[in-house]
């Protein structure tokens, strides 16, 4: 399978044949599945201090004896109360029943918040994930762009572009700049989010190249557009969302990634 490639002004000038890769199948249970285990590495874990609701002013005078100030001959419930001074008694402490109390089930820290995937399984996630970047009816789903064919190749020349306004006009050239003007609107999360005014901008270009140090500085300023090198692809940058994004190869990583994804860094442990 052949696919032109395109220069910086958007003209084709020959053609480079595909990785098999992207002729593989594109299974949206493999790319959620990998996506998934990918975001359970950024979850925090919650749990409380082992002393929270317990380390008090609270103490247990309770004792089932006739003694005075036990609570038996008072007309209150037996349970650790405030140590008040003169002998008076304070509010029920240390039961979860109590107010300020501590919590019935709090989290735990021993809980397991990170779904592991193993090696090849995640690296298939990823290969069906670029499959799904190189079939246009899966991309025009959520993405809009004017090229013929998927994925789109662009000349080793772009990995030496620089600065954003150039850059700009490249993606002008090869027909992105709508979907890339997509995300320069902002939308306001829903919910308390609101509060503190956070952005979500919309992921839409992916651009991965073999050297990605001079352009990655140039499309860093650009809302929706990401670079990446081969050796750093993941399942969220193909698919964020589990659907897959336009993407942009570069000559020089379309022959890095025919060497296959062994040297792929995971970012799952299996």
């Amino acid at each position: 399978m052949d696919v032109a490639i395109y220069q910086l002004d958007g003209k084709s000038a020959r053609s480079v044949p595909l990785p098999g890769v992207f002729s593989g199948e594109y299974r949206t249970d493999l790319v959620r599945r990998g996506l998934l285990a990918e975001q359970s590495l950024s979850y925090q874990p919650q749990a409380h201090s082992v002393m929270a609701g317990i380390d008090t002013t609270a103490v247990y005078i309770g004792r089932y004896d006739a003694s005075w100030r036990r609570g038996r001959h008072m007309g209150q419930a037996i349970r650790p109360r405030q140590a008040l001074g003169g002998g008076a008694q304070g509010d029920v402490r240390r039961i979860p029943s109590a107010t300020k109390g501590r919590r019935a089930h709090p989290h735990k820290l021993e809980r397991k918040i990170v779904e592991s995937i193993n090696r090849k399984e995640y690296r298939r996630a990823v290969e069906a994930a670029i499959a799904g970047c190189a079939k246009p009816e899966v991309v025009k789903k959520n993405h809009r762009f004017k090229a013929n064919s998927l994925p789109i190749v662009v000349d080793d020349a772009i990995e030496k572009v620089a600065k954003t306004k150039e850059l700009m006009k490249v993606l002008g050239a090869l027909g992105l700049l709508e979907d890339v003007e997509r995300s320069h609107d902002p939308s306001i999360r829903k919910g308390l989010r609101r509060a503190s005014r956070q952005r979500r901008w919309r992921r839409n270009v992916l651009i991965v190249a073999a050297d990605a140090e001079r352009i990655g500085r140039a499309g860093r300023n650009i809302p929706g557009l990401d670079v990446s090198r081969v050796s750093e692809l993941t399942v969220g940058k193909l698919a964020p969302g589990a659907n897959p994004r336009v993407t942009v190869w570069s000559v020089a990583a379309l022959r890095e990634l025919e060497h296959g994804l062994d040297g792929l860094r995971l970012g799952v442990e299996g």
